[in-house]
């Protein structure tokens, strides 16, 4: 059997394709006008019609509703902050940063909750998120952020070799941490079902209706324009198509592929029996879950970027990067070696230049947005979507106050060296890895002048 190549991704192909809504006829006017049908999106609109049900809200998305990162991501419910603490905390304080990290640890929950009261069978087990590290200098570096993330106030434990292997059986671990605070998650199956409750709680999505240009009050489509009080943009890693805001984020590729059912007796082998997200320490790491139907879905960064910033739409992956994975899971799971690879497929997400997320918002032009997530969105986007409601409602709320309202990101480098500089950096963090797989005891030089120079 052959592996399916893109097609969106194996989440939404698993559902089967979905019945697309209408697209926008003609012009119109709404309170709120939100670009995007994403998580961030939805999550605003959820939140917004529910503390204010006479709200009249649009939501305009290109494809279909979960068509870009928040149906193709890997599945993590954590509770990683979208961002670098340490930069929160040296431009709005310490206990803001800390007020960030715990806002997201609540935010876990919330998305839990939510799904469990709205009906959203989206496969949702509250596993935790197991790290491992595979060499000496992977076993500091996750050691130090053991000690970091305690320093913000989201505790994780560090766990032996034994320990580590016991949980997940990873070949070679040597060490790991876990944080209670994470789960693992059908992506499509949680962002279609939002998308059908917000839809019948009132709020009109259209479909197929492609957003050319964002300006205050107004979303401008070739179908016509949608007045709006307020316009939220919510199109993370697509944003770059916009006018204006080629150089906002840098549209960061990822690429997944999910392995056929495994046997019983493979599991007994492996463990992974919590249902615990799976991640490694490696500069150029992996993310990884066991299905509900008892898959593995492991992804890594493959060709993290396309020059101009050109995005992928379908979801192709290079048949390199396909290899790389299945090299991937053989070498942390020895048995499944010649396992078949039944999907492949990538998204694209959103990275400002200093790798902090933001929520923004302007009321004298209306226009307010969020996002920039660096693959820590399916969290990040519910706690996005809570603050846009506060500061659209003219709420001043814990969450109006948080360390990412209204920051403020400098631009990414003009082409070429913007193209020239992610290839170089991706190119510099493979080499660290090998050089630190070959036996050294401490992180890599390379990786250390890599993160300088990425803003990491």
């Amino acid at each position: 059997m052959g592996t399916v190549n893109g097609v969106v991704s194996f989440w939404h192909a698993q559902l089967g394709p979905p019945v697309k809504r209408a697209r926008l006829a003609t012009s119109t006017s709404v309170d709120v006008c939100i670009v995007g049908a994403g998580l961030t999106g939805l999550w605003t609109a959820y939140y917004l019609k529910r503390a204010s049900p006479s709200l009249s809200i649009a939501v305009v998305e290109r494809e279909f509703a979960g068509f870009g990162a928040s149906g193709r991501n890997g599945g993590w419910l954590s509770a990683a902050v979208a961002g670098s603490l340490d930069r929160y905390a040296q431009r709005r304080g310490v206990e803001a940063a800390r007020h960030l990290q715990r806002t997201m640890i609540d935010a876990v929950d919330e998305v839990i909750r939510v799904a469990h009261v709205e009906g959203i069978d989206a496969d949702i087990v509250k596993g935790g998120v197991l790290r491992v590290a595979r060499s000496s200098p992977q076993l500091h570096r996750l050691r130090d952020s053991v000690a970091a993330a305690e320093r913000w106030g989201d505790p994780h434990a560090t766990l032996s070799g034994e320990a580590s292997r016991a949980r997940v059986n990873v070949e070679g671990a040597v060490g790991a941490s876990f944080s209670v605070n994470g789960a693992r998650l059908h992506p499509a199956k949680l962002v279609r079902g939002l998308a059908d409750v917000v839809a019948a709680s009132g709020v009109v999505i259209y479909e197929s209706t492609p957003v050319v240009e964002i300006r205050a009050h107004e979303a401008t489509t070739p179908f016509g324009e949608v007045r709006a009080q307020f316009v939220v943009r919510a199109t993370e890693g697509f944003s770059a198509a916009l006018p204006g805001l080629h150089r906002l984020w840098l549209p960061m590729n990822s690429s997944m592929i999910v392995t056929a059912p495994l046997a019983d007796a493979v599991w007994d082998e492996i463990g992974w029996r919590e249902g615990e997200t799976l991640g490694d320490s490696a500069h150029t790491f992996m993310y990884a879950q066991r299905t509900a139907d008892n898959r593995i879905a492991i992804g890594g960064r493959g060709v993290p970027y396309r020059y101009g910033s050109r995005t992928d739409r379908r979801g192709e992956t290079a048949p390199v990067t396909i290899r790389e994975l299945q090299q991937v899971v053989a070498d942390f799971f020895p048995a499944l070696r010649d396992v078949d690879i039944e999907h492949a497929w990538s998204g694209v997400l959103g990275v400002p230049r200093d790798w902090c997320a933001s929520v923004v918002f302007d009321r004298a032009t209306g226009l307010a947005a969020a996002g920039g997530y660096v693959g820590h969105g399916v969290t990040a986007t519910n706690l996005a979507g809570r603050t846009l409601r506060d500061l659209i409602l003219g709420r001043v709320s814990e969450l109006t106050q948080l360390a990412w309202v209204n920051w403020r990101s400098r631009k990414w480098e003009p082409e070429p060296l913007r193209w020239l500089g992610v290839r170089s950096l991706y190119l510099a963090y493979r080499a660290a890895d090998r050089s630190e797989a070959s036996g050294r005891s401490d992180t890599s030089r390379i990786a250390r002048v890599a993160d300088i120079i990425s803003g990491q």
